[in-house]
């Protein structure tokens, strides 16, 4: 007779068991069971009495009693409506319970009120979106502490000519300032995900640098997609040649600026390229200083990338 497969078993926290909830892994849930990790969290936050903390995704809330411990208000955001059930559970009855305010929702598509700081175990999938929701956030919030993939708060700190550097980098260094503060197990949470993680501190600069972010993203976009060639060879891609025409067309028309009959888009790129000292440059080295100093060269004649 064939060999029956035994049913694989899987460790469940055992209040978790007596629930019924199983961890959805669509929601990126893997639980932080390791109270340490979430103390030192907290601590780096520097909170205050009077804070209002925003928590994404809080699972069974053994982060959000801590937070309540220590704030004037947690704002949580949960999509998963059996583990906000659980999460009120936990408060009814006791003094944190007014304290609490549960919003059900995808963080990304809710629009988040004020707060002071941000504490979360973020589910990874969501990390990057949700990076630039807060940092694009007003009013300002002072400081996020955020548990992400290894990896990714790797791309988040890397500099030019790092193997890592990307448009995530830049973006994120463009708005705020990133230091990564400890790396965490994966064992250090349930069920335990493939890849190690990493607490994050993200720091919003307030003000921000006086700059178009849409069009900033627009170029970083363009440069980013083959960082390792030069920009003299990227910007002769049809596609992008197109893109740039039409935002120009569209940038004369609306500023009454006289179109030349025989505009050569190329030529024209070509030049601010030169002009600028950066056909031969590589994305993968190029610093803040560098993209700011090409995008004011190719808005200042008309070039532009939203």
């Amino acid at each position: 007779m064939p060999k029956v497969k035994a049913e694989k078993k899987s460790r469940v926290h055992e209040t978790i068991a007596k629930q019924g909830i199983l961890f959805n892994k669509n929601f990126g849930q893997h639980i932080l069971k390791n109270p340490l990790i979430s103390k030192t969290m907290i601590e780096k936050a520097a909170l205050r009495p009077t804070d209002v903390i925003l928590e994404i995704g809080p699972g069974t809330g053994n982060m959000t009693v801590l937070l309540l411990e220590k704030v004037k208000k947690v704002v949580a955001c949960e999509i998963d409506p059996r583990l906000v059930a659980e999460l009120q559970k936990r408060v009814v009855g006791t003094p944190y319970q007014q304290k609490l305010q549960i919003m059900i929702g995808d963080a990304l598509k809710t629009d988040l009120p004020f707060f002071d700081c941000c504490v979360a175990n973020v589910p990874y999938q969501i990390s990057s979106p949700l990076v630039f929701k807060l940092l694009l956030h007003r009013p300002f919030f002072r400081c996020a502490i955020l548990m992400f993939q290894l990896e990714f708060a790797q791309r988040l700190v890397a500099k030019p000519g790092d193997e890592l550097y990307c448009r995530l980098s830049i973006n994120t260094q463009l708005l705020s300032r990133v230091d990564m503060l400890m790396k965490v197990g994966k064992n250090n949470f349930r069920p335990p995900p493939k890849v190690e993680s990493c607490v994050v501190r993200i720091e919003p600069r307030n003000p921000p640098p006086p700059i178009n972010f849409t069009e900033w993203d627009g170029l970083t976009r363009i440069c980013f997609v083959r960082k390792n060639k030069t920009l003299g060879a990227i910007f002769k891609q049809t596609a992008v040649l197109t893109a740039l025409e039409k935002n120009y067309r569209v940038h004369c028309s609306k500023n009454n600026v006289t179109l030349d009959p025989n505009l050569d888009i190329k030529k024209k790129v070509e030049d601010i390229l030169a002009a600028n000292g950066s056909e031969l440059k590589r994305a993968r080295t190029m610093d803040i200083d560098d993209f700011m100093q090409l995008l004011c060269a190719f808005n200042k004649d008309g070039i532009h990338f939203a």
